[in-house]
């Protein structure tokens, strides 16, 4: 067996998007949704989101249409929006399902149930949300989420951010 440094479902360069190179060059948030209907609990790394502060706020993030997430958001229609930072690496691949999380990923961390989903347990910074409409428009190969910020825990101390750039994380 051989480890390699590339991602191995990595297209040639040649035949790579170039609107989605371009955006992986803009640094984005690493974000964790989760939500959960009827004791089914989903979530999923997003990294394409911005929040817009407001009277309400809202989240503002592009889901894949075919993801357990999304399928159970549109059911719950709350959902837990959790910043990650540089401790949670592994946290967000395996809900981006790019690492193996044995049992699933909601076995990785501690929990606490709220009345948006679960949101992780500790000092990590989270809003919980309701969703504004359950059939957002088609935005590329997404849906294009927006979810009303109704609360928000900010976490006493504060870790470098993660961010998504370029296929790779970073902090800052």
């Amino acid at each position: 067996m051989t480890i390699h440094g590339d991602h191995p479902f990595l297209p040639p360069e040649n035949e790579r998007s170039p609107v989605r190179r371009f955006r992986g060059r803009l640094p984005s948030p690493v974000g964790l949704w989760t939500t959960a209907h009827e004791g089914e609990r989903a979530g999923l790394t997003v990294s394409s989101m911005l929040v817009a502060d407001g009277e309400p706020g809202y989240v503002l993030g592009l889901i894949d249409p075919d993801s357990d997430l999304w399928e159970t958001l549109r059911k719950a229609r709350t959902a837990v929006v959790a910043l990650l930072g540089e401790p949670h690496r592994q946290l967000a691949d395996a809900f981006g399902y790019v690492a193996p999380a044995p049992g699933g990923p909601f076995r990785l961390i501690d929990w606490t149930d709220t009345d948006w989903g679960p949101a992780p347990a500790g000092a990590i910074t989270w809003a919980g949300c309701t969703l504004v409409d359950p059939d957002p428009p088609e935005v590329g190969w997404a849906v294009q989420v927006q979810l009303e910020i109704v609360h928000v825990e900010l976490a006493a101390d504060d870790v470098p951010a993660l961010v998504h750039r370029r296929g790779r994380y970073v902090t800052i």
